[in-house]
């Protein structure tokens, strides 16, 4: 069964990781993608086919979410693109990792901006069209660094905690108007970035969690496709750990 059948999504930072991972996912569930990259051209456009192969709409755009009228220009062309939004992803994001004595405030800056703001343009640019049709789901792309914290990531885990505050807020503010907004926040997934670290440091962070395994992309993909679906038209304000128990 087709969970998103002629549903239009956005998703943002999509040509690798998990951003990648949902978007593969949300179209084999027949959903029409449109989505940006950053720098990564050549990714994004062998998505593009990839995603077209399956039968559906997809578009790659060159677009910087944390900029506030690159977003608003965005969504302007996707709506001319794909004629209407029904579900955003707001899944850029960026770490600059460093204990907080050696943090500059440069690394701090520009995690926000990247991981918070860009949560904010983008609600922000999607806010009317979605409040003209009176139904969206927008999901955005937490931590669960922003639910605990971690040292090390000062800057990551705030941008990721206010990522949460975020979307409790906006799903109070637009409920009435059947707009949804959720959150979700994976532990230790496995993607290309992690299979460049060492071996045996990865496999002492598998044994850490309950589950004895690093999550997938697609396990993130599948929660997301549920908040995306009909099946979660009564779920508002939540925020869906997918982190194999790592932090029960």
């Amino acid at each position: 069964m087709k969970m998103l059948e002629n549903k239009n999504v956005i998703i943002t930072g999509a040509s690798r990781g998990i951003g990648k991972g949902i978007a593969q996912v949300f179209a084999q569930h027949g959903a029409n993608v449109a989505f940006t990259y950053n720098s990564s051209v050549q990714p994004a456009q062998d998505l593009e086919d990839e995603l077209t192969q399956l039968g559906v709409k997809a578009k790659a755009y060159k677009s910087d979410a944390s900029n506030f009228d690159q977003a608003q220009d965005f969504v302007s062309e996707v709506i001319k693109d794909f004629g209407s939004i029904d579900v955003v992803i707001n899944n850029a994001g960026i770490t600059k990792d460093n204990l907080l004595m050696r943090m500059t405030e440069e690394d701090f800056n520009k995690v926000i901006q990247v991981n918070l703001n860009s949560v904010f343009n983008m609600t922000k640019a999607v806010l009317r069209p979605m409040l003209k049709q009176r139904a969206g789901s927008i999901i955005n792309i937490s931590s669960v660094v922003g639910v605990k914290g971690n040292a090390g990531q000062a800057n990551y885990a705030a941008s990721k905690a206010g990522v949460i505050g975020f979307s409790k807020s906006t799903a109070l503010e637009l409920g009435s108007r059947n707009i949804r907004c959720n959150v979700v926040a994976p532990g230790f997934i496995e993607t290309e970035m992690t299979a460049k670290l060492d071996e045996k440091t990865v496999d002492g962070w598998r044994q850490a969690i309950p589950l004895k395994r690093g999550g997938t992309t697609e396990d993130v993909a599948n929660a997301c496709l549920y908040l995306a679906s009909d099946l979660s038209t009564y779920v508002t304000g939540q925020t869906l750990n997918v982190d194999g128990g790592m932090l029960t």
